[in-house]
């Protein structure tokens, strides 16, 4: 079987028609959808594409919607017909939307009605941007949205089904190939600029396979609760491609906040997540040791069993593992989580390894590493030095194509025929996997989204009157993860000229924290600066009149 998603799904349809795939909840009922439903939806979806003008290998199709039965629907009647998808954070401002949607050079954008403001705002200057397709439209659709024809999707759907089914349709005459673009996810670089990694179907097949033979877990019995956005290349593998891949099911949470009353309703089984959400969990279950009535008898009496099962009940009553990644998981929390027999496994990768680059060993774990490389991938340490420290850099399958449009960024990151993954790490002698630091800016925050500094940083630098502006993480206490904080240089006497000549140091720094605030309203606002230090000397600067960016790492931490 050829290694495509198009493969994956054409089989489970086959073999699994009459499962249930998709589980969403809607006005307190749980819905479900089959596989044989998903396969009809994904056939009725991709010819009202091509009947709006969508052509396989063409321009590719931005996809802008909250994780939803729909989103799943869309990619796969696009990418099962060899349209490149462009999956893209609902939640970005108008200035990130425009510049991926230019770049990329989307021809179509996949949303929904609550992004019709922000499409206003951004399509006059994206000339290359022909339709705009709509989810979740109450009453009619518009018409045009900036001269640009709009579809509903639902309103649509079924208009050409007959066609659809046909052996005459596009999905029935497209063949898709494994070196065939799927998806284009945009990823920041030590530039600042977001960069689009080209990731073809066998990348991601491939990938999920890996990690499927390393964890050893999954079958076709499965639940996936599905917590993190699919955008991000872990949930899309992880939980989408695996999912997909063992003819298992996906579990829509309605949101962060409905997690504990969604795994009591669904019961999953499986649980990615980023370790925020497992520390939360830990938390919980400690709080319910402290206080909980019943929980405090069974200890007295030494009942674990009993303890274990109510805390598992809790957790939906058949959840048999929390794989995380994106971030370091605190090992007080996975020695919590697996007292209570339920292993975590930690997991680490990067999107242009499509993402998954080495999965923690659940049977014969060592906690503090991240495992040893899945099976299709090799590693090894570039350049280490004499604690055998050095930059991991993988090869195999797995890695992306490159960057779209970018061949020095694609030459420098594939460089000697290794992806080089800016992390610095050791390797033991049972191959298993340490990450040491990073030597790329990157900032890591708790629930571990990626903030390049350089992208802040070129953000802060349009105010006229800062002279030195450097973005770095910092820590807080024992927070976990990084927070994002701004040393700022301003130029006193533009501030005085303003101010006509009456202002303070105080004042000055009250106006800096000000600007800093509203410069940053284009970017999501998990990128903004949570600490601003204001200084009146210069920055430290390297020979090549660069700011040394190291003197500063760790300046900011509270202890």
């Amino acid at each position: 079987m050829p290694n495509t998603i198009r493969s994956l799904l054409d089989a489970a349809v086959a073999q699994s028609g009459g499962r249930i795939v998709i589980e969403y909840l809607d006005e307190g009922q749980v819905r479900s959808i089959t596989y044989s439903q998903l396969g009809d939806t994904v056939r009725k979806t991709a010819e009202l594409f091509t009947v709006a003008g969508i052509a396989p290998r063409t321009a590719p199709v931005a996809l802008m919607l909250d994780n939803c039965h729909e989103w799943v629907e869309a990619y796969l009647a696009l990418a099962c017909t060899a349209t490149a998808v462009v999956p893209m954070d609902p939640k970005l401002r108008a200035a990130e939307v425009s510049y991926i949607l230019a770049d990329a050079q989307a021809c179509a954008v996949v949303t929904d009605a609550a992004h019709l403001p922000l499409l206003e705002a951004v399509l006059p200057r994206l000339p290359l941007v022909q339709t705009v397709f709509l989810y979740h439209c109450e009453g009619e659709a518009p018409a045009s949205v900036c001269g640009r024809p709009c579809v509903s999707i639902e309103q649509r759907l079924d208009i050409d089904r007959k066609r659809a089914l046909a052996d005459s349709s596009r999905y029935a005459t497209t063949e898709v190939a494994e070196d065939d673009i799927c998806a284009i996810i945009y990823t920041s670089g030590t530039t600042g600029a977001p960069k689009g990694a080209l990731l073809t179907h066998a990348n991601f097949v491939i990938d999920a396979a890996g990690a499927s033979e390393s964890v050893s877990l999954f079958r076709r019995n499965d639940r996936f609760l599905l917590v993190l956005p699919l955008f991000h290349a872990f949930s899309f593998t992880a939980n989408f491609i695996i999912a997909l891949s063992v003819h298992a099911r996906l579990q829509f949470v309605r949101s962060l906040r409905t997690i504990p009353e969604d795994m009591r309703i669904y019961h999953p089984t499986i649980l990615m997540a980023v370790p925020l959400l497992v520390e939360k969990f830990a938390q919980k279950i400690n709080d319910a040791l402290r206080t909980n009535r019943i929980l405090l008898l069974f200890q007295a009496f030494h009942l674990r069993g009993l303890i274990k099962h109510l805390i598992l009940r809790s957790l939906g009553g058949r959840l048999r593992v929390v794989i995380t990644g994106g971030a370091p998981c605190p090992t007080d929390v996975i020695s919590v989580m697996r007292r209570f027999g339920i292993p975590v496994v930690e997991g680490y990768g990067l999107t242009e390894a499509s993402p998954v680059v080495s999965v923690s060993n659940w049977r014969r774990p060592k906690i503090g590493t991240i495992g040893p490389a899945i099976p299709v991938v090799e590693v090894r340490i570039d350049a280490p030095d004499a604690q055998g420290i050095g930059e991991l850099v993988v090869r195999g399958p797995v890695v992306m194509k490159g960057y779209l449009n970018r061949p020095e960024d694609t030459e420098e990151a594939l460089r000697g025929g290794w992806l080089h993954t800016g992390d610095l790490a050791t390797i033991d002698s049972d191959g298993y996997i340490t990450i040491r630091g990073r030597k790329k800016a990157l900032i890591v925050n708790r629930e571990g989204k990626n903030i390049y500094p350089e992208e802040v940083e070129k953000c802060l630098e349009r105010d006229q009157r800062f002279k030195d502006v450097l973005v770095l993480g910092y820590h807080d206490g024992q927070d976990i993860g990084e927070k994002v904080g701004a040393i700022v240089v301003p130029d006193a006497d533009k501030f005085q000229k303003q101010g006509g000549g009456q202002m303070s140091e105080s004042e000055i720094e009250a106006e800096v924290r000000a600007a800093v605030q509203t410069l940053c309203g284009d970017l999501a606002t998990y990128k903004h600066p949570r600490k601003v230090v204001v200084r009146f000397d210069p920055l430290k600067r390297t020979a090549a009149l660069k700011i040394a960016r190291g003197h500063y790492q760790g300046t900011l931490d509270r202890p």
